[in-house]
């Protein structure tokens, strides 16, 4: 509860400055959650038994990747440099206390370096901003990206992907206790939050018009406004829903079918095809042997959501 309290002060104090949350906004108010039962904050912990444990990687030996520039250049430096995403709960998320970063998205990352050499004390993460990735990549700042990583075409004019190795979907997060909310069909005269610019937001209001929209500028924020009885349900990728419920699971559920698809990838650099096929043998290895299960059930399976079916790799 005391982080629950600290993130509504540090989200009040980001309205306040920027006064950028638009609709139907407001700060969230420091209301009694309803549907709060106070759940621990991120404290992992499978709801009614013992925390699953995640997989460990043994990194291989010899690894040689003739004609990739962008694994001879992590060989030179000695260390892969990642870019994920550091505030995505059970995804990709930084301890402030500790500075490490941990989730289902990192230990995608890891089992890939294992593979390509590198164990977990050979890899920088390295925060890089949705709009920054394609740049991060094309200008060699970052060797590979993992972190809500949808694969697209038209991403795919500047960089290239490995995958897919998740398939999410817009989806919904409600309180624990509610019962109205069962899916899209729903959401009709209910008040929905989604992140400001972000294309949930946009399908929201563009086919759902009967459902009120409330924005910020980011879903922690919207989880906090949930929790304080400011709407009705965030919405967003199931993957990030799922890692606030898994953050919160007393507290928090992912309701109904994912009503998008949404690939997800490793970004690449576009002209790396030797690196991109050494990284889609890795995922594949990995999901064989059982460890992309081990690492769902340890981060998003928190949450209480079943592990989905792995996609299929497409390669190219």
């Amino acid at each position: 509860m005391k982080m629950r309290s600290s993130v509504a002060v540090a989200g009040i104090a980001v309205l306040a400055l920027f006064g950028t949350a638009c609709g139907k906004d407001g700060s969230p108010e420091a209301k009694t959650p309803a549907g709060s039962t106070g759940g621990s904050q991120g404290a992992p912990g499978a709801p009614g038994g013992a925390a699953p444990e995640l997989p460990t990687y043994t990194p291989k030996t010899g690894v040689a990747l003739t004609g990739s520039k962008t694994f001879d250049a992590a060989k030179s430096r000695g260390k892969l440099i990642v870019g994920a995403k550091e505030d995505q709960p059970f995804l990709g998320s930084k301890d402030p206390a500790t500075g490490k970063v941990s989730g289902f998205d990192i230990e995608i990352a890891k089992m890939i370096a294992a593979d390509l050499g590198f164990g977990p004390d050979k890899i920088e993460f390295k925060a890089i901003a949705s709009t920054n990735r394609e740049n991060a990549l094309v200008n060699g700042d970052i060797d590979y990206y993992v972190g809500t990583y949808s694969i697209n075409d038209k991403r795919k004019q500047q960089v290239s992907f490995a995958g897919p190795y998740y398939i999410a979907g817009q989806s919904l997060l409600v309180r624990k206790n509610e019962t109205a909310i069962t899916g899209k069909d729903t959401i009709k005269g209910k008040t929905v939050c989604s992140a400001k610019g972000s294309t949930p937001l946009q399908n929201l209001q563009a086919n759902f018009p009967d459902t009120t929209t409330r924005v910020f500028d980011t879903y922690s924020l919207c989880v906090e406004s949930l929790l304080s009885n400011q709407v009705d349900a965030v919405s967003t990728d199931d993957a990030i829903l799922k890692g606030y419920a898994a953050k919160d699971p007393k507290s928090l559920k992912v309701v109904g079918e994912p009503f998008t698809t949404e690939n997800y990838g490793v970004g690449l650099n576009k002209d790396d095809s030797v690196f991109r096929n050494a990284v889609s043998d890795a995922l594949e290895a990995h999901e064989k042997n059982g460890d992309w299960k081990k690492a769902y059930d340890a981060t998003l399976g928190l949450s209480g959501s079943a592990a989905p079916a792995i996609p299929a790799l497409v390669r190219y």
